[in-house]
């Protein structure tokens, strides 16, 4: 990718402010509206919440209505441009263990809503031929809809393929201070704009803070590793269990997933009270990434606890007959959390801010986007 190295006298319609996937989707947005675009990030590359995940694109539990809505809008676009970019797609689809009869229930309910049109419950021949690693369970909710890409390389090639054949300057090891705009005030002195969206991510204090307290959002911290199975195999679909219908909107939101939860703060209060669930993906190499625990206490802390590993795999090994792993890598990430699953604002005419409050940026990013460039275009 071409940076550069250079602040350009050139006016752009539009400075982006932020280089994770909410950013790139806004670039993305406002380059198909014809619009010259810069993009500015503080770091050499992104190094936040948008490189540190499943790279899961997950829509089958999203946040009924406009959120799910996004997912899907989200998920049509990463296959639209993922071959485009050099991305690649390693599998597609989800499988969700039914472990319970009250997880059967939800996964029963999710059926009948809008929600579960193309998705199916597997037979047990569908089971043994389709997911042979899961353990007996009731049955397995299928959805083809999830892609999964590796986060930690995609959202370079992403930023590459929309510098190189989309048009989009790329500013990095660049901050910026201040927005008066027609000028962008940065660490390396002035670019010119007729409008800025920024895509503050976890950053809810350098740029516009009073707008952003708006969003009430507290910083969770997640936890994530990845494995090798000592022997090998090749995963058909992303996987999830009980503990995550009892924790996604799209389910734990249905009546009948009362139930369910009230059974699982009983039976796992640990997981419940540290906020794991289980996601299984897999890289081309054969590892497995698996995760994650959730601290929403705002610390944003360096540390981990081990227990919170331990639990994690005693789900993954509870619902998956694939042997010993090796544990080969670990990290944590960080990303804004709220009630309202995204937050956008203009605090200035031609400037809007937002920020995906909910940790479903891989998910639904690309459809917020355009909401954010449709929003800067109406500011003025």
């Amino acid at each position: 990718m071409k940076l550069m190295t250079e602040l350009s006298d050139k006016h752009y319609d539009v400075v982006v402010v932020g280089g994770g996937i909410v950013g790139l989707a806004s670039a993305y947005a406002a380059v198909k509206k014809g619009l010259s675009v810069a993009l500015v990030e503080r770091e050499s590359q992104n190094k936040d919440a948008s490189v540190r995940n499943f790279g899961f694109v997950t829509v089958s539990g999203q946040r009924r209505g406009e959120h799910w809505q996004r997912a899907m809008h989200s998920r049509n676009i990463w296959a639209e441009i993922a071959p485009q970019a050099g991305i690649e797609v390693e599998h597609s689809g989800l499988h969700m263990l039914i472990q319970r009869p009250e997880a059967m229930s939800v996964a029963e309910a999710f059926l009948k809503t809008e929600m579960g049109e193309s998705c199916h419950l597997l037979s047990q021949a569908e089971m043994n031929e389709q997911a042979p690693y899961l353990k007996e369970g009731l049955g397995v909710l299928y959805s083809p809809h999830e892609l999964r890409v590796e986060s930690n390389t995609a959202i370079g090639k992403l930023a590459h393929w929309l510098n190189q054949s989309q048009g989009v300057d790329f500013y990095n090891k660049t901050a910026v201070h201040s927005i008066e705009l027609p000028v962008v005030h940065t660490s390396r002195g002035t670019l010119h704009a007729r409008y800025c969206v920024v895509c503050s991510g976890s950053d809810l204090h350098s740029l516009y803070p009073d707008t952003l307290a708006q969003a009430n959002a507290t910083l969770c911290t997640l936890n994530m590793m990845r494995v090798m199975p000592k022997t090998s195999f090749k995963l058909n679909a992303a996987v999830m269990s009980d503990l995550s219908f009892a924790r996604y909107d799209g389910f734990a939101q249905l009546p009948e997933a009362k139930g369910l939860i009230h059974l699982l703060d009983d039976i796992q209060p640990a997981e419940r009270k540290a906020g794991v669930h289980l996601i299984v993906v897999q890289s081309l190499d054969g590892s497995l990434i698996i995760g994650d625990s959730h601290d929403y206490s705002d610390k944003e802390l360096p540390f981990r606890d081990s227990y919170q590993d331990d639990l994690i795999l005693k789900e993954f090994h509870q619902i998956m007959n694939v042997g010993e792993v090796d544990i080969i890598q670990h990290w944590s990430g960080v990303y804004p959390s709220a009630e309202n699953v995204v937050f956008k604002a203009s605090p200035e005419k031609g400037v809007v801010v937002g920020s995906i409050t909910s940790g479903t940026g891989a998910s639904t990013g690309f459809a917020f986007g355009e909401e954010l460039i449709n929003l800067v275009l109406e500011s003025k």
